[in-house]
């Protein structure tokens, strides 16, 4: 596999130095993507980064995971109007556990192969840098004009920008570059992949590796990811694309995918799979041809949820997907756990009554008409079941004279009614 025509077909390159394609056909060569360890999980904003390390690994080179803990104590200005929160060491490491369990998905750290994965982090080489040493060593290569003129440093210090950069964040290139390096001297890590806002801070690290070692190396970036309607890609109303189950559910992140709009999966389904171009150019083509049928979005979906998660987790992600529109039963309602049965009846309209009355045994009547309000009066509740209209757990009731017991709960907690096809309310046991 040709490294440069496979990211090139998948639409995932902006810009490249050049020489970088006769360097990787010339030997086995390693390259970084550098990752924030801000939080203990990476979100769908890592994962492009994630996937050109993932295809350099299957062309044979050597990918190296740096994970930012000296550069997560400053914050990268990089696209961004103001500083972000720095971390203790503690909860630095603990994040870099937890990312590196989630990239071990993608990339082979574990075998004898000579291009196996690597992690390292750059607190381990920068928290013994005196200051002194620093603008010694580092420093004094690399001019302030240079460092003035990247688009990075101009954006926060423009008239348009009020909150200015602080000396921290400006040197930021400079620490970036070290990293570069760092790995070039101790990895013989020649490429730096990162997305188009890094441009800057990769280059300054060819330049001072350059200026040092009198050594060649190269950048790749790929497009920022930007959705067709203008929104900011792996965003939603309630934040971040998590790959962590625990931040985000599988039914949730299946959801996003299945979600996307024509266009995006078109573009998305070559960046974030590992379909073949024939494969998704057949994809593309079935999808035109009917495109209700979604199949283009189907299949993303499908292979982005079971690629971060599992295909349990998908399975059960399209069963809890088809409760809404009527296709599933009530086994399936039970067989999900809570996360995900919250997941699918956000925004029901919600109504709490005391476990003690499930206990006891409560009158279906009394519950959905008074004691919740569900429906306005008994009598239209009556006329609803002998009509066929009332569905609990999604099972059809006729019975006006119901019991309800906390057996009719789901997780001990949940009482399901629909009216209709489309009108759901959950009663939820306190």
């Amino acid at each position: 596999m040709n490294f440069i025509e496979e990211l090139q077909w998948r639409g995932m390159i902006h810009d490249m130095m050049p020489g970088i394609e006769e360097q990787l056909q010339k030997e086995l060569t390693s390259a970084y993507v550098g990752i924030d360890p801000t939080a203990d999980s990476l979100h769908i904003g890592h994962l492009v980064g994630v996937m050109m390390l993932k295809h350099f690994q299957v062309a044979g080179h050597k990918p190296i995971v740096l994970v930012g803990g000296a550069t997560g104590m400053i914050g990268d200005p990089s696209g961004k109007s103001q500083e972000r929160n720095l971390l203790d060491e503690e909860t630095l490491r603990h994040n870099q556990e937890c990312l590196r369990a989630q990239l071990s998905k993608f990339m082979d750290f574990d075998s004898n192969a000579d291009n196996a994965a690597e992690m390292v982090n750059n607190y381990d080489w920068m928290k013994d840098f005196s200051f002194l040493d620093f603008i010694r060593d580092i420093g004094k290569h690399i001019t302030v004009n240079y460092m003035m003129s990247k688009d990075s440093v101009k954006k926060r210090l423009s008239s348009e920008s009020k909150v200015g950069m602080s000396f921290t964040e400006f040197t930021y290139q400079l620490v970036q570059g070290t990293d570069f390096l760092e790995l070039y001297r101790s990895k013989n890590c020649k490429l730096q992949m990162g997305g188009s806002d890094q441009w800057g801070n990769i280059t300054t690290g060819t330049e001072l590796i350059r200026r040092k070692e009198g050594g060649t190396a190269w950048a790749i970036t790929c497009p920022l990811i930007t959705k067709a309607d203008g929104g900011k890609f792996g965003k939603t109303e309630s934040g971040n694309i998590w790959l962590d189950p625990k931040r985000t559910s599988p039914y949730k992140f299946y959801q996003f995918w299945l979600n996307t709009s024509d266009d995006d999966a078109e573009k998305y389904i070559k960046i974030f799979t590992l379909i073949p171009r024939e494969e998704i150019a057949a994809l593309v083509e079935e999808h035109k041809e009917a495109p209700h049928l979604r199949k283009l979005q189907q299949r993303l979906a499908k292979e982005v949820t079971i690629m971060i998660h599992s295909e349990e987790d998908y399975n059960t992600a399209v069963e809890a997907s088809q409760i809404l529109f009527g296709k599933a039963t009530a086994d399936v309602l039970k067989k999900l756990d809570e996360d995900t049965f919250l997941s699918v009846f956000e925004g029901v309209p919600q109504f709490n009554v005391d476990k003690s009355e499930f206990e006891a045994g409560v009158d279906i009547l009394e519950l959905l008409a008074v004691k919740t309000e569900v429906f306005p009066s008994k009598g239209e509740l009556r006329r609803l079941f002998k009509g066929n209209a009332i569905s609990i757990n999604k099972e059809k009731v006729q019975n006006s004279e119901l019991v309800v017991t906390k057996e009719h709960l789901i997780a001990d907690k949940y009482f399901l009614v629909q009216k209709g096809k489309k009108n759901y309310f959950l009663v939820v046991a306190c």
